[in-house]
């Protein structure tokens, strides 16, 4: 079992991490989670607790293993797991939802926004990308606009095979201690390559998942 804050933790925690957002586990929730399967019967005191990663605002840690680093997302579109409506779908207007979005910790270089499809039938699929968000927004403004898995630029919205299960997009915010710059670290065409490079540089994340059903 890997000690609490090394490198070899970091790596098992960000893994199942992104196991437990699949599911549709809150932020919080998957977080303390996390650290109970890897600290075991006995565990260590939290990650959280030890490092300044968790410090400031969002940091404050009152009671042992408090994730310290969730920031508040939101939409006047959506409530959390709830159904997108049409005119936000891939084939009906495709208009982006409205995202903002409360304070952020001290060190934040700039925000980033991924959208992404776990429930894709050939694997995590990107809808929409956003980079270079100054850190003091509090909506969705300024920013790079990458391209999405349908190879356009922008906001590509849900359009699931007939007949499926509703799929879940969850939308992810990051505040970032360092400009995003991923290289040759992870392919931005690849939504799990993605979401794999911004968790380990993320200093707080806030997740909250639409489902849209055709």
């Amino acid at each position: 079992m890997p000690e609490p804050g090394t490198h070899a933790y970091d790596i098992q925690r960000t893994r199942l991490r992104a196991e437990l957002d699949d599911q549709g586990i809150p932020d919080g929730n998957a977080d303390e989670e996390a650290n109970r399967r890897l600290r075991g019967p006995e565990p260590h005191p939290s990650p959280s607790m030890e490092t300044e990663r968790a410090g400031g605002p969002l940091g404050d840690n009152a009671s042992p293993g408090s994730a310290g680093n969730v920031i508040e997302l939101r939409s006047s579109a959506f409530s959390d797991n709830s159904m997108l409506a049409e005119r936000h779908a891939k084939d009906g207007d495709n208009e982006p939802p409205d995202v903002s979005w409360g304070e952020v910790p001290e060190g934040t270089r700039e925000l980033a926004l991924l959208v992404a499809d776990p429930d894709a039938p050939a694997g995590t699929f990107l809808h929409w990308l956003v980079t270079g968000i100054a850190p003091d927004a509090r909506t969705l403004q300024g920013g790079t606009e990458h391209e999405n898995g349908f190879g356009e630029r922008g906001w590509g919205g849900p359009l699931p095979p007939v007949g499926d299960d509703p799929h879940r997009y969850v939308f992810r915010l990051y505040a970032l201690a360092e400009p995003f710059a991923p290289g040759s670290d992870a392919d931005t065409s690849d939504a799990d390559s993605l979401r794999s490079w911004l968790d380990s540089r993320a200093l707080a994340t806030g997740t909250i998942t639409a489902t849209y059903g055709r």
